[in-house]
């Protein structure tokens, strides 16, 4: 690795050009664990499309969301997860600060329960022993008390409770609500400002989800307070599901938001969906999420934030993850993304009844090792994409390599899990190397088979890479001779 005072030396140089090669000539691979490191996340210098640390390590979130613990009592569980995710190389959790085993302010507006707070401190000690780093997100309240859903009420907010808002819409657009919430964040600033483990900042879980207010408008005016409290933490918003068309105007504008750090979507296999895509396979929909951030070239990195299956329009978890004990699903939420030009894989979000259940937490350590070496920001990849009959191909074409990810049509979630059709084995394929390898230097490859957790070199002769036999999906390495 570089070392931190090499770093501050080499971006003091008046050629930062060359400051930036020799940071990335010394740049370890993608983090996986990074214990004990005092270093923080932010968007890379030598690519703004990825993430590396303070030290100019890169860096990519491998990881999912982990909201909280199963009950009050419950920490030990979390942290078990937290464990298992560390063990697979895994570096990245969510949290919901606003979850009732970390919830500060429970009880009354503006007042803030230190009993709580030493459970987030709890979570980052446990974290920094870990490797993890946490996104924490700060709010996910969608109304005052008039809603149906119990789970997203937070009455204390109104006036005759003692709070600041005569309704939802007052709390974001009222001068003494946003007066107040600034108030709260200088309060987390006060007690977890400046903290290492910090991945970012979220002002709010799906803000497009609640019950009136201009969200849009309050969000650009408290992005500019949170980066004043946290200069040293990325800052980022979420909206909702993308599963129509009538929020596309709203995620290009959060993505394009100055403040927003991170272009930031969520997407679901629902069947219930208007967006046809989102019924389809999941490496289409995960990676079609990704393409529409990419297409606002919002100059940040993209992460697919929230993924997973679904009952029909979000009314539970997907009843056929009980079959996928293979993890099908996980799969393709953690590869397409990246491959598709993300800054890392997709975050899943039944950690509790899909990871946890059918203890997948083994996906995680396969896609770290699918990565492991690599350095995104420094090959500066650009995303190309290849249907054959057999297979959708997702490539990343770098300086120095060429990344493809290789995933079999016929073994979707559709064949498997709701046609109980085990995936077939795939043998006697190639991959025609016009389509990939342009550089003038001879080619070789390696494969990586995330299944078996198999390396292997394959031939590349007369024009053709020749495939191992393989179910699924494979990891192709194009490097020069």
């Amino acid at each position: 690795m570089i070392f931190p005072r090499a770093i501050r030396r080499l971006e003091s140089l008046k050629t930062p050009f060359l400051a930036c090669l020799l940071i990335a000539a010394f740049a370890d691979g993608a983090v996986a664990g990074d214990k004990g490191s005092q270093s923080f996340v932010r968007v890379s210098a030598t690519d703004p499309r990825y993430f590396e640390m303070s030290d100019g390590r890169a860096y990519v979130p491998i990881g999912l969301n982990m909201i909280a613990p199963p009950g009050q009592q419950a920490w030990p569980v979390m942290k078990d997860w937290m464990e298992k995710l560390s063990a697979q190389g895994g570096n990245f959790i969510r949290v919901w600060l606003g979850n009732p085993y970390f919830d500060v302010e429970h009880s009354r507006c503006g007042e803030y329960d230190t009993a709580k707070a030493q459970r987030i401190d709890e979570l980052l000690a446990t974290a920094a022993t870990l490797g993890i780093k946490v996104k924490m997100c700060m709010e996910h309240f969608r109304h005052l008390g008039e809603g149906r859903q119990a789970w997203a009420a937070k009455p204390l907010h109104l006036v005759q409770n003692g709070g600041t808002a005569t309704n939802i819409a007052d709390f974001f657009n009222g001068e003494k609500s946003r007066a107040q919430f600034k108030k709260k964040l200088a309060w987390y600033q006060n007690r977890f400002g400046n903290h290492s483990q910090v991945f970012g900042w979220e002002l709010w879980n799906e803000i497009n989800a609640v019950s009136g207010g201009d969200y849009m408008a309050w969000t650009e005016a408290m992005l500019p307070e949170l980066h004043r409290l946290f200069p040293s933490n990325l800052c980022m918003q979420s909206l909702g599901s993308f599963d129509t068309d009538r929020v596309r105007a709203n995620y290009r504008r959060l993505a394009l938001m100055k403040g927003n750090d991170v272009a930031q979507v969520h997407r679901y296999l629902d069947l219930g969906a208007s967006l046809e895509v989102c019924k389809g396979p999941v490496d289409v929909l995960a990676a079609d999420a990704v393409r529409e951030m990419l297409a606002a070239k919002p100059g940040k990195p993209v992460l697919l934030a929230e993924s997973g299956a679904v009952e029909p329009r979000h009314s539970g978890p997907f009843k056929l993850y009980a079959k996928d004990t293979n993890g099908v699903i996980l799969h393709d939420v953690l590869f397409a993304p990246f491959f598709a030009g993300a800054a890392g894989p997709g975050h899943i979000w039944h950690w509790d009844a899909y990871v946890a259940k059918n203890n997948l937490w083994w996906h995680f350590g396969r896609f770290a090792e699918a990565i492991r070496d690599m350095v995104p920001a420094s090959e500066h990849f650009e995303p190309a994409f290849l249907q054959t009959e057999s297979f959708r191909i997702y490539g990343l074409k770098g300086k120095r390599m060429v990344v493809l990810w290789i995933r079999d049509i016929p073994s979707d979630w559709r064949a498997e899990l709701e046609q109980g059709r085990p995936a077939e084995l795939i043998s006697g394929k190639g991959i025609e190397l016009a389509n990939w390898w342009d550089k003038a230097q001879p080619v070789k490859a390696r494969i990586y088979d995330p299944w078996q957790n198999k390396w292997s070199d394959a031939a590349a002769d007369d024009g053709m890479v020749k495939l191992p036999p393989f179910r699924r999906s494979l990891v192709v390495r194009l490097l020069p001779q």
